[in-house]
C-alpha cells in the first residue's frame, strides 16, 4: 500500500515553479542589454555617419577640411571617389573622400562635429 501511495506520489504533477512566465528575468535581462547597447552606442554612430556622408557629399572647391590624419587643406578639385586638396602654395594631394573627417564651408560656417569638439 505505501508502494502504491509513493508511485502516486511521483505520477503527480509537480507543482508550478513562481515567475515562470514568457518573460522572466533570465530573458529579460539580455534584452534589455541589446535595447540599451542599441540606444546609446549602435544609433548615435550611425546618425554621425550618415551626417559625415552627407558633408563629403556636398563638398565643393574651396571648402576647408581636416583629414583623418590631420592635415588642414583647401579642397582643389572633387572626383567621383577622390578629392584633390590644396595643402600649400602648389602643394597638391589626392585624398580618398572617405579620409575627410571634418569640413568647413567657404562661407565660415563650422560643422557640427566642430562646435562639439571646441566645447
Amino acid at each position: 500500500m505505501t508502494m502504491l501511495l509513493a508511485l502516486q506520489f511521483l505520477a503527480a504533477d509537480p507543482a508550478p515553479k513562481p515567475g515562470g512566465g514568457i518573460l522572466s528575468s533570465q530573458l529579460l535581462m539580455p534584452i534589455l542589454l541589446i535595447v540599451m547597447f542599441y540606444f546609446l552606442l549602435i544609433r548615435p554612430q550611425q546618425k554621425q555617419r550618415k551626417e559625415l556622408q552627407a558633408r563629403i557629399n556636398s563638398l565643393k572647391t574651396g571648402d576647408r577640411v581636416i583629414t583623418t590624419a590631420g592635415i588642414h587643406a583647401l579642397v582643389h578639385h572633387i572626383k567621383d571617389k577622390t578629392v584633390t586638396l590644396k595643402v600649400a602654395e602648389g602643394t597638391m594631394i589626392e585624398f580618398d573622400k572617405q579620409a575627410i573627417a571634418s569640413v568647413h564651408k567657404k562661407d565660415g560656417a563650422v560643422t557640427e562635429d566642430k562646435v562639439a569638439e571646441t566645447k
